[in-house]
């Protein structure tokens, strides 16, 4: 009986020991980048996911960098994955997109999200999408839209500098989905009996965060937001079925015509993953980079002071000093565009981009085996806050010397608005919001942080205690 117990026990020490060997040190026809794949199944997950206070590069990639190198190996929800900082290889991964890596997103993000929504398709129709969500965001709709927005957003403002404070992150992001929603789905928040902005409510603590599903934690709150959310979407599709109007007038009627197509590609599923997409992305990610670029105008009045110049040169320009914008006033606000894209590149939602390999690829000497995840993170240059105080350091273009071919488009565009062919069609759309509102904000009104403003990263970025100000008009 001994040696039988003995030899059993010494078989599962052998098993035992060999798994974690392989855990530890993956196979490869080749050199993985260094790193360290964590502890078994778990991996580095739980240290991922620490919160921190930092606009600089995640403290978990930062001391990592320090200790491989741009490139490093690691594990993520118990799945293997290549972190890379490398401007050259980010710069790689997206030229070989649908060649030699794929977009991917962690199962969280698709649970959440849909299996078949947008990010997670591939090829035609991939495109498909794209081309669909165009119609609602490219140009010659913004063209249409620009008057709407500046009215929504003098209309916002007017009505929070009639109380004694606001909170920045919540009313911009009502705001955005007011109108968002309105335009996909025709939804109007003051007349519905459905708050649907609710269900999202918890989302961005939820999205990116440690993938326990069990009653109370974000993520599975995230989950039932989505149910709520999703269920409320198929109702107005069916009602809009049964009911078709004689109008087209918003997304949904889109959909509805391209769902009756005998030919068509799109299911119903496909539909309502997208339009939940939609009126998530829109307002969740714009209104937080409002609310930061709020905060950082007023910690910085000497960009506030350029900003205001810019903008009010704009009404100086009009021969009608109470006519609205035009898109070439729009389009002309050079030094706006810069502030817009440093705030939401210091923003953006998520620590990096996903892709996975399809293949084996070799590069810089390191291999990466087939199926591997891939972070894209920034390459490690960050403004220093201090610069602020001079506007005319306030400029992504100063670091084209220093960037490799990455230059503007990937440092200051691609962790917010994707990259490569990936590029987020809504990008033009969220810029448009933003520019309107600072617009309208800097030009007829001016504001005193009251509480909160404090960052959290988990590693996606909040504001745990919002960021009240009170609004005055200018002349009051």
């Amino acid at each position: 009986m001994f040696p039988m117990i003995f030899y059993i026990g010494t078989l599962l020490i052998i098993i035992t020991t060999t798994w974690l060997y392989n855990w530890k040190n993956p196979r490869c026809n080749g050199v993985l980048p260094p790193g360290s794949m964590g502890w078994p199944l778990l991996g580095e997950t739980l240290q991922f996911f620490v919160p921190n206070t930092s606009f600089d590069i995640p403290p978990f990639v930062k001391e990592r960098m320090q200790r491989y190198g741009p490139i490093f190996k690691t594990s993520l929800v118990g799945r293997p994955v290549i972190v890379s900082t490398d401007a050259d290889l980010n710069y790689f991964i997206f030229q070989q997109e649908g060649k030699l890596f794929q977009s991917w997103y962690p199962d969280t993000f698709t649970e959440i999200f849909g299996r078949q929504n947008v990010g997670s398709m591939h090829g035609f129709m991939y495109k498909y999408l794209k081309n669909m969500v165009l119609n609602l965001f490219g140009q010659e709709s913004l063209k249409k839209m620009l008057l709407e927005v500046e009215q929504a957003s003098n209309s916002n403002l007017k009505s929070w500098s009639a109380k004694t404070m606001i909170d920045v992150k919540e009313g911009t992001a009502q705001m955005i989905f007011d109108l968002t929603a309105k335009k996909l789905i025709s939804y109007d928040s003051g007349k519905s009996s459905e708050n649907l902005r609710e269900n999202f409510v918890a989302f961005i603590q939820g999205l990116i965060s440690f993938p326990l599903n069990i009653p109370g934690t974000a993520y599975n709150k995230c989950l039932q937001g989505r149910r709520k959310a999703m269920k409320t979407l198929k109702n107005m599709l069916q009602e809009r079925k049964e009911r078709p109007r004689k109008i087209r007038t918003d997304f949904f009627d889109y959909v509805l015509d391209e769902l009756q197509r005998e030919d068509t590609v799109l299911t119903e599923a496909i539909a309502l993953d997208l339009m939940f997409v939609l009126l998530f992305a829109s307002f969740e990610t714009t209104s937080l980079a409002l609310t930061l670029a709020v905060k950082f105008l007023a910690d910085h009045p000497p960009v506030l002071q350029k900003l205001k110049e810019e903008q009010e040169s704009i009404i100086k320009r009009r021969e009608n000093s109470d006519s609205g914008l035009t898109w070439n006033s729009y389009k002309s606000m050079k030094f706006t565009f810069q502030f817009i894209n440093e705030t939401v590149r210091m923003a953006n939602i998520v620590p990096g981009i996903f892709r996975k390999t399809i293949s084996e690829t070799k590069y810089k000497g390191y291999t990466i085996p087939a199926g591997w995840a891939v972070m894209v993170c920034p390459p490690a240059v960050h403004l220093n806050p201090a610069t602020y105080n001079d506007p005319l350091h306030f400029n992504p273009w100063r670091w084209e010397a220093s960037t490799s071919k990455l230059l503007y488009f990937n440092l200051i565009n691609f962790m917010a608005f994707g990259g490569g062919m990936r590029f987020c069609v809504g990008t033009d759309f969220t810029k448009l919001q933003m520019a309107v509102f600072l617009h309208c904000l800097v030009t007829k009104y001016k504001w005193e942080p009251i509480k909160g403003g404090d960052i959290l990263r988990t590693p996606g970025l909040q504001f745990p205690n919002g960021y009240h100000v009170q609004i005055f008009e200018k002349d009051a």
